[in-house]
Formats: structure tokens, sequence, C-alpha cells
């Protein structure tokens, strides 16, 4: 069995510890076979066998940086104990670090300004988002309706492999928004969490994120052009605890700006359609305002997790800094204390800020995060000196 099929193997057989660890597998059945009818290796071997795969790979390269993340992670399942931040740099090769609260205090006032009036800035965002709710019953068809605009949107811009497809599907008791799941074959399951209210504006960003031309767009062209075209294997796994979260997610945010800036005009009658008006160039202003805000997630899990602070205390925080309520706030909260999830937090920010100057707002550019397998490395070395879209 070679170092690829071995890496494959490991990330399967970790995955019986943790649910969710495999994002998603469509390589060699024999092999998820094979892990699925095994007796359960313990994560302390499975530790070992990670390390012994990293002496075998070279260095600075795309496996190297995976199997660093596995084998990580599967100290920590095992019973290692590793300060916050060394774990997070370790999964994921990007160092956590706090935001000032100044830096949210002016994101703070530039919300107050576009939400003039009495009573805190808390009440009076929640009240411009009420306005756009989606109604429960509404969502799958107009989830449905801003997807195949988006799609057609990426496929201008971007192109899509021959013959791939998402299902949108309306879910609950989840502590994620949404959640893609990639089938392989390219296909995708779009799980939406209808728990907490969503905004029109809010439902374009998701299905942007989680779609066209966030993670269906990339999943979709890696399996055609690097596993089926060059028979690059490893990126038939996708494993949750590594640096190619950071990058999946920083496609998907950074696409889901891209997106919704460029469809703008015409996404607001999709949504009109099913009843739902919203002003999208003023969602649009309020998303800029509060993009110094997307840390506050890392924020408490820093505080939670290297300074102890106390789950209410952290909730509070959230919805201080973030200006949202109580319920968003414990959303929030259960997130970064999830235990397969508390050091993922960093991917959306951090991947945001690599991605974001990588492709400085150049299609071209971001498509080669859509169909190359770049590290976080790569991100770092060749990002343009101006940065942001």
């Amino acid at each position: 069995m070679d170092v690829v099929e071995r890496y494959l193997l490991l990330g399967l057989r970790l995955g019986r510890h943790v649910d969710g660890l495999v994002d998603s597998y469509y390589g060699p059945p024999e092999l998820a076979g094979q892990a699925e009818t095994e007796a359960p290796i313990s994560p302390a071997a499975l530790a070992a066998d990670a390390d012994a795969l990293l002496a075998e790979v070279e260095p600075a390269t795309w496996l190297h940086d995976q199997l660093r993340g596995v084998a990580t992670y599967a100290g920590i399942v095992a019973g290692e104990a590793l300060p916050y931040g060394e774990e997070v740099e370790r999964c994921y090769g990007v160092r956590p670090e706090r935001t000032p609260e100044a830096t949210f205090q002016a994101a703070l006032a530039k919300l107050d300004e576009l939400f003039p009036g009495d009573g805190p800035l808390t009440e009076r965002y929640e009240l411009w988002r009420a306005s756009q709710v989606v109604p429960v019953d509404r969502i799958h068809d107009a989830a449905t309706a801003v997807t195949a605009e988006l799609r057609d949107l990426t496929v201008g811009l971007f192109g899509l492999p021959d013959g791939e497809d998402v299902v949108l599907e309306p879910v609950t008791d989840e502590p994620w928004l949404a959640f893609n799941y990639y089938l392989g074959d390219l296909r995708s399951r779009i799980a939406i969490n209808v728990d907490l209210p969503i905004t029109g504006p809010e439902l374009i960003g998701l299905l942007a994120h989680e779609t066209y031309p966030g993670h269906h767009a990339e999943h979709v062209w890696k399996e055609q052009l690097l596993v089926r075209d060059h028979g690059l294997l490893e990126e038939s796994i996708i494993l949750t605890p590594t640096p190619q979260a950071v990058v999946s997610e920083g496609i998907a945010e950074s696409g889901a700006e891209l997106a919704e800036d460029a469809a703008a005009a015409t996404l607001a009658p999709v949504l009109a359609r099913h009843g739902i008006e919203c002003d999208l160039e003023a969602a649009r202003e309020v998303r800029r305002a509060r993009d110094a805000l997307d840390t506050v997630g890392l924020n408490a899990a820093l505080l939670i997790h290297e300074e102890g602070m106390a789950l209410d205390d952290a909730t509070e925080y959230v919805a201080r800094w973030a200006a949202v309520g109580p319920e968003r706030a414990a959303h929030t909260v259960r997130f970064v204390t999830a235990p397969n999830w508390r050091a993922y937090v960093v991917t959306y920010s951090a991947g945001l800020d690599l991605c974001r100057a990588f492709h400085g707002g150049d299609p071209a550019r971001f498509r080669r995060l859509l169909t190359e397998q770049l590290r976080v490395q790569d991100l770092l070395d060749a990002a343009p000196v101006s940065s942001g879209p």
C-alpha cells in the first residue's frame, strides 16, 4: 500500500472515533470497507501511524501539511493535552490571534451610524434583520431559486464540470448554520439549519458559501481535475482538522463575497418572487461594516480555552461585541466548544484573509483556488501586495 492509500486509510480509521472528522470521502471503496469492518484502532496507535507517515513524506508539501494536522488531532483524541493556540497551529498551519476589542468597537460605531435611533444597537440591528427574515416554509423554495442564480453566475465566471449537482435539505438541532455534505461523483447535499431566523441576504451568503462558487464548486472541480484527471487520490478525502479546511473555508467565505457583489442586482428579484423583500445594497454595506466582527467567535474560543472564561460570560461577550441576540450568541459559543469544532473556528477568518489577499478580486486567481492543490503557505507566498476585492 503506497503512502497516499495509507493516508486515506489513516483518515478513515480516525474518523471512526470522531463524528464529522471525515467531512467527505469518495476514494477507493475498498479502503472505506476495510476501515468500517476492521476492529477500531486506538487513537494513540493512529497518532503513531501518522508520525511514521510524516517521516516518509517530503516536507513543505500538501500531504505533509495534512499529515501534521492528522497526527496532532489523533494525539488529542488519544488524550494528549496541548495549549489551545498550539493545537490550532499544528492542525491548521495558522496561529490564532486575539483581535483587540477596539477593532470591534470601531465596527460597532459604523453599524450605529447605519442603524440610527434609540435603544441598544443590537435591538436596532435585530429589528432590521427581522424585517427581512425568510419564513421557514419558504426557505427551501427560495434557496433553490437563489442556488440556480448563483450557479449561472459561477458558470460564467469560473465554469463548472459537466454533470455536477446539489440537493438542498432543511435540518434542525445542529451547531452550524449550514453544511455541505460532499457525496462524490460531483454531487453535494446542502443541509440548512432552520432553527435560527435567517434573512434573505444571509440566505444568499450562506448558499454562495456552501454551493456556488464556494464549497461545492471547489469540491467538484478538484474531484474532476485533481482526482479524476491527474490521479491525486489524496484529494478524495476531506478531513476537518487539517490545513485543507483553511483553504476551503477561505474559498467559500471570499467566494460568497464575490458572488454577492456580482449578483446583487439579479438576486433581489429572485427573492421577491418568493415574497421576500430586502435591500441587498444596504445588506452589502452592513456586511462590510460587520467584517471586523468576524473574529468575535475566535476571540471567544481563545478566552474560553486559554483563559478559562465561563460559558455564560463568553455568551455575553459574543452578544456584546458581535451585536447579536442571546440565542445567536449562544449558538456561537456552542460551536466553539464542540469537541470536533473548537479549533475549527480559526479557519473562517484566517482562510478569508488568505484567500481574499490571494485573489484580490481577480476571477482568474479565484479560479486557481478552485482548481489547484494549494497549501496555506502557497497563499502566504503568492498573495499579491494589494489585498481585498
